[in-house]
C-alpha cells in the first residue's frame, strides 16, 4: 500500500494520527483502529482507481466512490456497525485534511454510515445489583479474596467505574476519599463521588489482604492469589459464576454494574448531564444508551422537572 499512497499523505496521515494523541487524547488502541480504517480506505481509492492517491485526490472524490468503498466492505463480510465506525475514522482524518490544505470534502463527508442495531446495555435491577455484590462474595474460598471481590464490583456499581479504572487504583489512592479522580478512556479525568459502602468495601479488603497495599504508591491496589495485578478475566469469572447461581441472564456482566449505575441513578430522578459527566461520556447520545428506564419513570421525571401551569 505504501506504493499507491503518496509520501505527502502518508506525513499528512502520521500528522493527523499524532494530533489525535498529543491533542485529542485518543487511546492507543483507537489510534491503531484508526490508521487501520483509514490506510483500508485509501488502499481501496488507490486500486479503484488504479493510480497513486496524494492529498489533492480527496477533492475529486465523488459520491459513487463512496458508495462502492462501502459496498467493497459489505461484500468482504465488514459489519455495518464496523464500517460505520470506519467511515467516522475516514471522515475525521479528510475534515482535518480538508481544514489543513483548504479543499472542499462534502461528497465524503456527506456519506451516510449504515444502519445497523445498537446493542443497547441491559442493566440488573436493584435487587440483583445487591444480590451480586453479596454473591461474589460468598462463592470466594478465602476472605480476603471475598473481600477483594465484593470491593471490586462495588466500585462498579456505587462509583459506575469501568473495570479498568477500578482495577486501574493504586496505593497512592488509599485510603479512597470522598471524591475520586479517574483517568478514563484517552487520558481524559474526572472526578467520581465515593459512596461509603465503597469505602468501606475497600478498607475491609485492604485490611484482609496479605500483600501490603497501602505501602506501595505505584502498585495496584487489587492484586490477584500470587500478589500481582488482578487480572480482569478473574473479576468477570467471579460475574459469571455469581449470575449462575441466582439464575441472571448472560449479560449480568461487570460492565452490567456500570450501567445498573447509569440507570438506577436516572430513575431516582437524577440528572441525565450529571450522570455523563460521573460516566466521562464524551457525548450524551452514549450515556442515553447507557441507561434504561420505564417509560413511566421517564414521563414523571419529566413532568418533575417541567410542572404545567
Amino acid at each position: 500500500m505504501s506504493l499507491a499512497l503518496s509520501p505527502a499523505l502518508r506525513d499528512a496521515l502520521a500528522t493527523w494520527l499524532d494530533h489525535l494523541t498529543a491533542i485529542d487524547g485518543a487511546a492507543a488502541n483507537t489510534v491503531i483502529a484508526y490508521r487501520r480504517d483509514v490506510t483500508d480506505f485509501l488502499a481501496f481509492l488507490a486500486n479503484h482507481h488504479g493510480k497513486e492517491i496524494g492529498p489533492a485526490r480527496f477533492a475529486r472524490v465523488t459520491q459513487s466512490d463512496m458508495r462502492a468503498w462501502m459496498a467493497n466492505q459489505r461484500a468482504r463480510g465488514v459489519a455495518a456497525r464496523s464500517l460505520s465506525r470506519s467511515l467516522s475514522a475516514v471522515k475525521g482524518f479528510v475534515r482535518w485534511l480538508a481544514e489543513r490544505d483548504g479543499f472542499d470534502a462534502t461528497a465524503i463527508l456527506a456519506a451516510r454510515s449504515p444502519k445497523y442495531l445498537r446493542k443497547l446495555p441491559r442493566p440488573l435491577s436493584e435487587d440483583a445489583a445487591r444480590g451480586v455484590i453479596a454473591q461474589v462474595g460468598e462463592q470466594a474460598r478465602e476472605d480476603w479474596i471475598a473481600a477483594r471481590d465484593i470491593a471490586v464490583v462495588t466500585l462498579l456499581y456505587g462509583c459506575g467505574l469501568r473495570i479498568s479504572e477500578a482495577l486501574g487504583l493504586t496505593g497512592a489512592d488509599l485510603p479512597l476519599p470522598e471524591a475520586l479522580r479517574i483517568r478514563g478512556k484517552g487520558g481524559k479525568e474526572r472526578v467520581v463521588p465515593v459512596i461509603p459502602a465503597a469505602r468501606g468495601a475497600v478498607d475491609r479488603y485492604v485490611a484482609l489482604c496479605p500483600f501490603p497495599v497501602e505501602d506501595e504508591p505505584r502498585n495496584a491496589v487489587f492484586r490477584g492469589a500470587r500478589g500481582g495485578a488482578l487480572n480482569p478475566r478473574l473479576i468477570a469469572g467471579a460475574m459469571e459464576k455469581a449470575r449462575l447461581g441466582l439464575g441472571l441472564p448472560a449479560t449480568a456482566t461487570p460492565h452490567a454494574m456500570r450501567h445498573s449505575f447509569a440507570t438506577h441513578l436516572l430513575a431516582a430522578g437524577g440528572d441525565l448531564r450529571s450522570i455523563q459527566q460521573l460516566l466521562g461520556h464524551a457525548s450524551l447520545s452514549t450515556t442515553q444508551a447507557y441507561t434504561a428506564v420505564d417509560a413511566t419513570r421517564l414521563m414523571e421525571i419529566y413532568e418533575e422537572a417541567h410542572p404545567r401551569a
